[in-house]
């Protein structure tokens, strides 16, 4: 982790917020070490209580912040509401793991907070945290080989696949001592990269995770990964970042909606606005997914807002529909 904290250009004069949660997840302490590691200051805030995160990132001069995207656009949406503004904080770097993001929410991210933000990758099981992170350059995450063996497998038959496809992450630890793993199934989807890198590194890189092998929804037949109607709403750039996928078994079929927040200003629009909206949604989700789902466009901070990894599908299908 220290080396990823050097990577985003933090050093011993860096003041690092650790707002991962801390406990038996191993992201929390292992960004604390990590910060510990290169003699900065580190802030250990944990998740939760937004409104003492921001209090803390502009009285204590953060410069950089360590949590899950998600909750990076929590904090971020919460500023105006304290009267901060991101020009008041001294943040340069956010290092957000823990769930798949979009380079959509990389832009809307950086341009929230003024900073950069890189994306990092890591399990519980296979060392934690920083398994692989960003450069300056954002093109592929840098996988440590020193510590670590990547391949990209097929997730449905096991067998490898080369360079620059997409399959599920496999990883084999190499200097773990207590619990070494052989080939572990992350189920995490990504695909290798082994072209050089502009800022000289010569690890092999991974692409940003696009979903998980196990948390894919299959509607009607068709694959659909959560990232892929992220991409699409913030793409738009009508709505917040705000939405939640909700699954239920209508007679004999599967149905899928999206409840999708919009701003206060859109909300308090015309009724032919929203109805515009709701429909180019739609429009934009079925071509994307190639298959049809309901939109329901809801109140501002209606959705759960999460202090970790966001709940992004609620599944009813077992309840026995309607």
């Amino acid at each position: 982790m220290a080396r990823c904290l050097v990577m985003a250009g933090q050093d011993k004069n860096s003041r690092i917020q650790v707002s991962y949660g801390y406990g038996l997840f191993t992201g929390g302490l292992g960004a604390h070490y990590g910060t510990e590691r290169i003699g900065a200051t580190v802030i250990p805030t944990s998740g939760g209580n937004t409104k003492r995160q921001i209090t803390i990132l502009k009285d204590f001069g953060t410069t950089a912040l360590c949590c899950s995207p998600s909750y990076a656009v929590h904090i971020a949406e919460t500023l105006p509401e304290m009267g901060v503004s991101k020009d008041d904080l001294k943040l340069t770097a956010g290092i957000f793991g823990s769930e798949s993001w979009t380079q959509a929410m990389r832009i809307k991210l950086e341009d929230m907070l003024g900073i950069k933000a890189f994306d990092i990758f890591g399990s519980a099981e296979t060392m934690g945290p920083a398994v692989s992170q960003e450069c300056i350059y954002q093109n592929g995450l840098h996988i440590w080989e020193d510590c670590f063996i990547a391949e990209i497998i097929d997730p449905e038959t096991g067998a490898p696949l080369p360079y620059g496809e997409t399959g599920e992450l496999v990883i084999t630890t190499i200097n773990k001592d207590g619990m070494p793993l052989l080939r572990y199934r992350t189920r995490d989807i990504s695909s290798l990269d082994i072209s050089p890198c502009e800022c000289g590194r010569t690890h092999i890189k991974m692409a940003r995770l696009t979903g998980r092998s196990d948390d894919m929804i299959i509607i009607r037949g068709v694959n659909v990964f959560p990232s892929q109607i992220e991409s699409v709403l913030l793409e738009m750039g009508e709505t917040s970042p705000h939405y939640q996928i909700i699954l239920e078994r209508r007679g004999a079929l599967d149905s899928m909606t999206v409840e999708i927040e919009v701003s206060d200003t859109m909300f308090s629009d015309e009724v032919k606005h929203l109805e515009r909206l709701e429909r180019n949604i739609r429009e934009r989700l079925e071509s994307a997914l190639s298959i049809s789902c309901g939109i329901k466009l809801v109140e501002p901070k209606t959705i759960t807002r999460s202090e970790g990894k966001a709940k992004r599908v609620i599944d009813k299908r077992l309840d026995g529909g309607d």
